[in-house]
């Protein structure tokens, strides 16, 4: 898969990556657990052991030499020959690094997110793979409605919706899928559990599918029955930040305005103590990744940025809301690439 150059910073010539999503994405090897990469424009090589010696050199789209790392790390003496070298400062252990540094006779300078910038901007067949996990995730969802009702555990329908993403074609669920019903709503990453959902109660499903490695991220919140009241309210409230955020997003636009636009509108409601995390994030390899839309970012919206918008309300001991969209950054604005519906919705 041809992917993005990243580019290095004026002190280094040479970049050891050692991040499994990033080696995965410079080189398309499926197994980057048991990888390093030597980044060098023009010149990039893969090290792996034995043990792929006939998938490595299948899978990857630069040259691969087999090496044995129990017996250190001397092997990337020739290819840093010269070369002013960097390390992923952010990913590799220091008693990792002296290692290397100790074998090589190389000091290596720290360097941060060089790899992670350039996959901020997907590739036409990198967004083949992330639309093609949104459309199953989209898939199970209208699959899972049929099964929501009073009685059944969370951890069922969680079960269930993650062998359909399998039986479907999905490699692997993005992650451990939420399924939190009733006062279990107000916990953001409250995974699905032996709880048996109950009649009036909001249902929040957060959850997606993996296809050629890369990732969907959706949320839906769906009553089970007639809800009313402040859980009502809120959701119309969620809904409103979710939809002003849409409509914001465009080139150019700072991630952590995105995050003020959607806050404001919890604020404006009385809620805004109760959105505790940020609006959104990247999506790609790895399920959390750059852009971060948060208070703090620096970052702005390109096109070609995969990212997720999930305003949330979260009350505690009663209940809580979160929507969520997975949309690509175009040059006008957003497309979505999340297609259920995201409004009120009663099972």
């Amino acid at each position: 898969m041809k992917h993005r150059e990243p580019q290095l910073p004026e002190n280094v010539d040479a970049l050891l990556v050692t991040r499994p999503e990033n080696v995965r994405y410079l080189s398309g090897f499926t197994s980057p657990e048991d990888a390093i990469l030597l980044f060098v424009p023009g010149r990039t090589r893969l090290f792996t052991d034995a043990r792929y010696e006939t998938q490595a050199p299948a899978e990857s789209a630069v040259p691969v030499e087999i090496v044995n790392t129990r017996s250190g790390y001397g092997f990337l003496s020739e290819h840093l020959a010269g070369l002013r070298a960097g390390y992923e400062a952010d990913h590799l252990p220091c008693a990792r690094l002296r290692r290397i540094e100790k074998d090589t006779g190389v000091t290596f300078a720290p360097t941060s997110g060089v790899v992670e910038r350039a996959r901020t901007v997907k590739t036409p067949a990198e967004l083949e793979h992330v639309t093609a996990a949104a459309r199953l995730a989209d898939e199970g969802f209208e699959h899972l409605l049929g099964l929501i009702e009073p009685g059944v555990r969370e951890v069922d329908l969680a079960l269930e919706l993650e062998f359909w993403l399998r039986r479907h074609g999905a490699e692997k669920a993005a992650f451990d899928f939420i399924v939190a019903s009733g006062p279990r709503g107000a916990l953001p990453h409250g995974v699905a559990s032996e709880k048996r959902i109950q009649a009036g109660e909001l249902v929040t499903i957060d959850f997606g599918a993996v296809v050629g490695g890369y990732h969907s991220d959706m949320t839906r919140t769906v009553a089970v029955g007639a809800v009313s009241g402040e859980m009502r309210r809120i959701f119309q409230t969620v809904l409103d930040a979710l939809e002003a955020a849409l409509a914001a997003a465009a080139p150019g636009v700072l991630a952590s305005e995105l995050d003020a636009v959607a806050r404001r509108v919890i604020e404006k409601a009385g809620y805004g103590r109760y959105f505790v995390h940020s609006l959104g994030h990247g999506v790609g390899l790895e399920i959390h990744e750059a852009p971060f839309l948060n208070s703090r970012s620096e970052e702005r919206l390109e096109p070609g940025m995969v990212i997720t918008l999930e305003p949330g309300i979260y009350l505690p001991d009663r209940g809580g809301v979160r929507i969520e969209e997975l949309a690509l950054v175009t040059d006008s604005g957003l497309e979505l690439l999340s297609h259920s519906p995201r409004g009120w919705l009663e099972v």
